[in-house]
């Protein structure tokens, strides 16, 4: 009798199996036919069986041998994926790289955009900084080219950005990555793409923790993980529960953390992620571990090593060596602490190396220059738009003079004409000034000098330097599309400007702002960057031929209630010195800065009451030898 029954169900599975093979191609076949065009169209009816390897390879040889190129793309695609989640790396990047090819040939650039974010994330999961940000860059450079995107384009540009965040996570520039997650989160909300949100919290959520924002941070993984159950994400549940295991683990909420991700565990063994499962394991470990249940720590830390170690997770490879050489700190057996302490060093050191760090610093450098690039064009646009404007309404007074009174016309077109060359002034003005403190010496002798310490192994003063540069750069294109700043946020960015041009001097100059006590800094309103080509002044025609103690001193005082007076005093050569070092070195060269910055200012008082006025004094001794020079500026409060 149980012969029978098991000869009927094996012939059951034979029907069922020969049906379901004669199901799939078909559908293979109906593709084929018709050559459907649409890769949504494909996935709507391959959608159950989309991670069925052998099928997308039928559909992968079947399309080859019919030209079907969407087929084909969607096969390569859909393999790499495959791939990926089962953390084959190399295979899912030759697959994914087949797929690239195929979408630059049918020029199906949304499909490529989609497959450089994804090759970008592979080599992001092995910590291949270099080429996961190339693929992640080229997407988004792609995307952004892109003229009235839709949703897919919008939706990747929002994945590039999340993606170099992650990127930038990995090197510890944990303030870099927040921005990145920040304007990746903008657009899934404009979306309202639930996944997108639910990995942009997380990713947000992270960066707070590396930062120690421990509430911001489990603040974020908890709006990610409400994201991911109305979506019933299970990797994202299993991201979300070793996250926020991690930040109890940091609260010193162990045995709270150690439920947390004991109840994901059996759901990432079963998504059979090794990327996700090692993490898993890995929190689960260090749960234990504070909890003082070595034995089980140990092994739960030893799989997930194993793990990472198989499938080259580079991340977890570091923290489990880390966590394992903290175990057997605890068991007094400090030779193997060392042992694996040594090796998390080592590997951590693969990513952050100086290559690493200098390449992706380039990158900033370079995407910084072309976004000042693009903003002096934007402004010459708005200068020739402000033209056209002129020459439109002088054309429609001409043909309103004959339906208006004349004396009506002329004062309004002269009114009118009036504001648009104030109007092309401002932009053209904004323009200069951007131009002036871009300055092209000055970038390239700050980035040399960070060079010089990246060359020499000073990381710590590099990546300082490094920030201080990128967040100067950030204030001047900033300062382009402002009016006005206060007088406490101009003396920070002078600040960072001296301690850039600093940089090449030794740090010999001595930097001093003395405040009127009873003034407020940040109610005296002055145009953004208009100090800083004094300070240029001082600096370059005062202090760099002086062999004394350099020093720039700033004094702020309220003279009257009505003005305030900022002096910026030097201890350098003097002007008379300094003209004749420029003689001799026939330099015969205006300050365009100076220039400028007056001009600014005559136009910042133009609706005020009073007037502004800038001279210059040179400090001498009793023998009339030069102790520096003086600028003495005095600004209308109203």
């Amino acid at each position: 009798m149980k012969t029978k029954i098991f000869t009927f169900f094996l012939l059951f599975l034979s029907v069922f199996s020969f049906s379901q093979k004669k199901e799939v191609n078909l559908q293979i076949e109906y593709l084929i036919e018709n050559k459907i065009p649409s890769l949504d169209i494909i996935d709507s009816i391959l959608f159950e069986k989309r991670k069925d390897k052998p099928l997308l390879e039928l559909l992968v040889k079947k399309s080859k041998e019919n030209s079907y190129f969407q087929g084909e793309l969607y096969g390569y695609n859909s393999l790499g994926r495959h791939f990926r989640d089962l953390s084959f790396f190399d295979k899912s990047i030759d697959k994914y790289k087949k797929a690239l090819v195929i979408s630059r040939k049918t020029k199906d650039t949304i499909s490529e955009v989609k497959i450089l974010n994804a090759i970008g994330s592979v080599y992001r999961r092995q910590d291949d900084i270099r080429n996961a940000l190339n693929y992640h860059q080229e997407a988004l450079e792609k995307a952004i080219n892109i003229k009235n995107p839709k949703i897919d384009i919008k939706q990747s540009i929002s994945n590039a950005q999340n993606s170099i965040g992650n990127i930038y996570l990995s090197l510890k520039q944990y303030k870099l990555a927040l921005n990145e997650f920040k304007k990746s989160i903008v657009i899934q909300i404009s979306l309202n793409h639930q996944l997108g949100l639910a990995i942009n919290y997380k990713n947000i959520g992270n960066a707070y923790e590396e930062l120690g924002n421990i509430d911001a941070a489990l603040k974020n993984y908890h709006l990610s993980l409400n994201y991911n159950n109305q979506i019933n994400s299970k990797i994202g549940k299993i991201i979300c529960g070793y996250s926020i295991a991690n930040v109890l683990i940091k609260d010193k909420k162990y045995t709270q953390a150690l439920t947390t991700v004991d109840t994901v565990l059996q759901l990432a063994i079963k998504e059979k992620d090794k990327y996700y499962l090692s993490n898993t394991y890995n929190t689960l470990g260090l749960a234990q571990l504070n909890l003082n249940k070595l034995q089980a720590a140990k092994e739960n830390l030893e799989t997930a090593l194993n793990i990472a170690t198989k499938f080259n997770i580079h991340t977890i490879i570091v923290k489990a060596n880390e966590n394992l050489s903290f175990l057997y700190a605890k068991k007094e057996n400090y030779q193997k602490a060392y042992f694996y302490f040594k090796k998390a060093k080592d590997e951590d050191a693969k990513t952050l190396n100086e290559r690493n760090l200098a390449y992706v610093n380039e990158l900033i450098t370079k995407y910084d220059k072309q976004r000042s690039e693009n903003q002096i064009k934007d402004l010459a646009k708005k200068n020739q738009i402000a033209q056209l404007q002129i020459t439109k309404n002088r054309t429609l007074w001409i043909i309103a003079f004959s339906v208006f009174m004349l004396i009506a016309v002329v004062v309004f077109s002269i009114d009118k004409q009036k504001g648009l060359k104030n109007e092309k002034k401002v932009l053209s003005l904004k323009q200069d000034a951007l131009r002036s403190q871009m300055n092209p010496h000055f970038m390239f002798n700050a980035l040399n000098s960070i060079k010089l310490y990246i060359i020499k192994n000073n990381q710590k003063k590099a990546t300082s330097y490094l920030n201080k540069f990128s967040k100067f750069m950030r204030k001047i294109l900033e300062a382009s599309d402002l009016q006005e700043t206060s007088l406490k946020e101009e003396i920070e960015t002078m600040k960072l400007y001296l301690s850039l041009e600093n940089i090449r001097f030794s740090n010999e100059i001595s930097f001093n702002v003395k405040t009127d006590s009873s003034l407020n800094l940040e109610t005296i309103k002055i145009p953004p960057l208009v100090l800083q080509p004094f300070l240029e002044n001082s600096i370059w025609h005062g202090l760099s031929s002086s062999k004394k103690r350099k020093k720039i001193t700033i004094f702020i005082q309220k003279i009257s209630s009505e003005y305030v007076l900022i002096n910026i005093e030097d201890n350098g050569i003097g002007r008379k010195a300094s003209t004749k070092i420029k003689a001799k070195k026939h330099i015969n060269r205006k300050s365009i800065g100076i220039s400028l910055t007056k001009d600014r200012l005559t136009n910042f008082v133009k609706n005020k009451k009073n007037n502004y006025s800038v001279f210059y004094k040179d400090l001498e001794d009793k023998n009339r030898n030069s102790l520096g020079t003086k600028v003495i500026i005095k600004l209308p409060l109203s």
